[in-house]
């Protein structure tokens, strides 16, 4: 991979899961890598995982004051922003029938909300020509039962895609989202038996994948190699939403 060296990069979300994986890979790379979580050790645990290139930051996702501060921090501390990763996001089942206000709207304020005012705060700090790269998923276009709402989430960011690639092209500011299929992560890893096996069979592939695979398709999008890719998204599902 070309491009990372030398680059600062922000994964929101970054401290577990899909995004500490995306960050271990930026770091890697050889870019500057800030992370945040809400938990304050396990952001610390991370950042220390990560190397001695990283920094931990404390946010919710959902607080727009968090960002604003993330981001004023990272213009104080490095100047500028060459890449970002909204990764930040939360999926808790609920059937139609069971769907709460609390539900939707925690679902919302954290896959929707901290996505669109995560980068609205980014825009004095993203240098142009920057990358940002939004994580979607494979459910907002195969129907999956009881996660409807997490679904509706990740529809809404790549619509918020297609519109943010055309507000910022003039500043060669790429938008692209990875949408993941389901993904052997700790939030996997409290989906019960029978859901695993039901998603697994809905995979062609017959697995689910891994971070580092996820991460493979992130890093593609941020460098300098996907330098004409904008406004795309791209599926890491092992063919669950293609077929």
């Amino acid at each position: 991979m070309n491009g990372m060296t030398d680059k600062v990069a922000l994964v929101v979300g970054g401290a577990k899961g899909i995004g500490l994986a995306i960050a271990k890979r930026l770091a890697a790379e050889g870019a500057t890598v800030l992370i945040t979580g809400r938990d304050a050790g396990q952001v610390d645990r991370a950042a220390a995982e990560i190397g001695d290139s990283a920094h931990g930051l404390v946010a919710d996702a959902s607080a727009q004051q968090d960002l604003e501060r993330v981001m004023a921090t990272v213009r104080e501390k490095h100047g500028q922003l060459d890449s970002l990763v909204l990764n930040a996001g939360i999926s808790e089942p609920a059937a139609l029938t069971e769907v709460t206000a609390d539900h939707f709207d925690r679902h919302f304020g954290v896959n929707v909300r901290g996505t669109l005012f995560g980068l609205q705060a980014a825009l004095g700090t993203l240098k142009d020509g920057a990358s940002v790269v939004l994580m979607g998923s494979v459910a907002s276009v195969a129907g999956i039962p009881a996660r409807g709402t997490y679904a509706a989430t990740k529809a809404a960011l790549r619509a918020y895609a297609r519109t943010w690639t055309l507000e910022l092209a003039p500043r060669g500011i790429r938008v692209n989202v990875v949408a993941p299929g389901p993904t052997d992560t700790e939030m996997m890893a409290r989906v019960s038996e029978e859901e695993r096996n039901a998603l697994n069979a809905m995979i062609p592939l017959g697995r689910m994948a891994k971070p580092e695979e996820v991460t493979a398709a992130t890093l593609f999008l941020l460098s300098d190699e996907a330098s004409f890719i904008a406004g795309s998204e791209l599926f890491v599902d092992g063919g669950m939403g293609q077929v």
